[in-house]
């Protein structure tokens, strides 16, 4: 879905300019968050999928739903995308907006997923660790899946960190059939 970030990127950096000159990235990332949440509503989605509405109509319904979690700017916002045929873009919009408020922030969101529950002395060592690597404040969310079989799975935006048993198994067997 390349081409959805790359049209998405404008939309983003735009919200994100304005949030940051009117300090208000936590409003924003609300705001955009809201948006995306209701948009994905199997409801909503096949109302913003209508050929029957125009975009004008659509947005404001949209507006109408998410109620008190937009203000002005948001309904505009949300007005300006429908102008331009960009309704579809609202979850890459908030992705791209969250990315780049990360940034801003110097933090960085991390998903463990490991075959068992994290102590808290792991969580920790490991979230020192990714403080290092990274240079930024780190959150880290688990989870457990048990068909991981041992070891865990480490997101931290871009780079993903294999270190389950399964990861290194289907590695072990890419390599054997290679032979």
């Amino acid at each position: 879905m390349a081409e959805l970030a790359t049209i998405a990127r404008p939309y983003a950096n735009a919200v994100f300019s304005l949030a940051k000159r009117e300090v208000s990235l936590n409003m924003w990332s609300s705001m955009l968050s809201v948006i995306a949440a209701t948009s994905d509503h199997p409801s909503v989605s096949m109302l913003l999928a209508s050929p029957d509405l125009a975009g004008s109509a659509k947005a404001f319904r949209l507006a109408e739903i998410c109620g008190d979690g937009l203000d002005d700017r948001g309904k505009k916002f949300l007005q300006a995308l429908a102008d331009n045929d960009r309704l579809d873009l609202l979850g890459e919009i908030r992705v791209q907006f969250e990315d780049l408020r990360a940034e801003e922030e110097k933090s960085l969101d991390v998903e463990v997923v490991s075959a068992y529950e994290m102590s808290d002395v792991q969580s920790e060592a490991l979230k020192v660790s990714l403080n290092q690597k990274f240079e930024k404040e780190i959150t880290i969310e688990t989870r457990v899946d048990a068909n991981l079989i041992g070891g865990a799975v480490i997101r931290a935006g871009d780079v993903v960190i294999d270190g389950s048993v399964r990861g290194k198994l289907a590695k072990l067997a890419e390599t054997l059939t290679a032979i």
